[in-house]
């Protein structure tokens, strides 16, 4: 009856995205029951209606498609934004690339999938280690689909009363299928680990069986759901099976850093000379670590009113972040 209840209201307000929203909100309700004939044809309705909204010729009358915010409990737990990066503003491994332009062309044809009673991919763990690319994949993949990324603060979803975490990963998962777009759980490890480690407590062995019941759910979202683990070793064995893509990072090689440092620097060009004795200085760091020594040099430059930077300059940024790296982040 309350679906009922919000599906008239949104409709005697005008309010097409909650309308939609409450329909998915019914389909997930349909599956967790059993009946998901039934969730998937409402699943189809509710894309057709928005294709149809999106192919709409925009008029002068039309406002924009205001953010969605989780409200009332997740909003502690959810915080949200809309990209604008893209794929092509990444340097990525050829393979990498490859792989998430698969899952991005499922998720826009997930209609034609189910049709043909396939599944588009809909629960995706990246690992590597920090500063390789993981939470700005999660940014690139709203970015290409026009989706929200809400990105889940998994600190908040622990509780010292029992019962709790349980109920704030509910409200999580039905946040997840009743609002479409990509959710990020960024340091995943802290509630996948290993179920037989010698370390863990009970309630965060409550957390996991929670996270894989809830994964367990018949095809219930239309979202697409990233975990990013700077320590994939730790998750437990049980969880890291039920991902449909599991994708690795690495350190960038040579080439890959000076694609990383020429796009960062800009028009601030370096020679082909230069470059030479640069490419030993970025061996072992991340794509993070070569754009802040990047951005170092730029900012100077700027500051200087300088047309162009030295490579002595660049190197020295470099190694200032090597030296960051062998005191403060610890060796595996």
């Amino acid at each position: 009856m309350k679906h009922l209840v919000a599906l008239l209201n949104s409709h005697i307000e005008g309010d097409d995205e909650r309308f939609l929203s409450v329909a998915l909100q019914v389909a997930a309700t349909e599956a967790r029951e059993g009946r998901t004939e039934e969730a998937e044809r409402l699943r189809d309705l509710v894309q057709k209606a928005r294709d149809q909204r999106r192919n709409r010729p925009v008029t002068a009358q039309q406002t924009p498609i205001p953010l969605a915010r989780p409200k009332g409990e997740l909003s502690a737990l959810v915080g949200s934004a809309y990209p604008k990066i893209r794929l092509s503003d990444m340097v990525l491994a050829e393979g990498i690339a490859k792989r998430l332009k698969r899952v991005i062309r499922e998720q826009q044809m997930r209609a034609k999938l189910r049709d043909n009673g396939r599944i588009p991919t809909t629960h995706m763990l990246l690992a590597g280690l920090p500063g390789t690319g993981k939470t700005m994949t999660a940014s690139a993949l709203a970015g290409e689909l026009h989706l929200p990324l809400f990105t889940v603060n998994l600190d908040a979803l622990f509780s010292k009363f029992l019962g709790e975490t349980a109920g704030k990963l509910r409200l999580l998962f039905d946040q997840i299928a009743q609002v479409r777009g990509v959710y990020l759980l960024d340091e995943f490890d802290a509630i996948g680990s290993s179920r037989s480690a010698t370390n863990d407590i009970g309630e965060i062995r409550r957390i996991l069986n929670s996270v894989l019941v809830y994964m367990e759910e018949p095809n219930a979202t239309d979202s697409l759901v990233i975990a990013a683990s700077n320590h994939a070793e730790l998750l437990d064995g049980a969880l890291a099976r039920r991902f449909d893509e599991v994708v690795m990072y690495d350190l960038p090689d040579a080439e890959a850093a000076k694609a990383v440092l020429t796009r960062r620097l800009g028009h601030f060009k370096l020679t082909a000379r230069a470059w030479t004795g640069i490419t030993k200085h970025t061996e072992g760091l991340s794509q993070a670590e070569l754009t802040r020594a990047a951005d170092v040099v730029v900012k100077a430059a700027i500051l200087d009113g300088a047309s162009k930077i030295s490579a002595a300059s660049l190197k020295d940024a470099l190694e200032d972040r090597r030296a960051f790296r062998s005191r403060f982040i610890r060796k595996r």
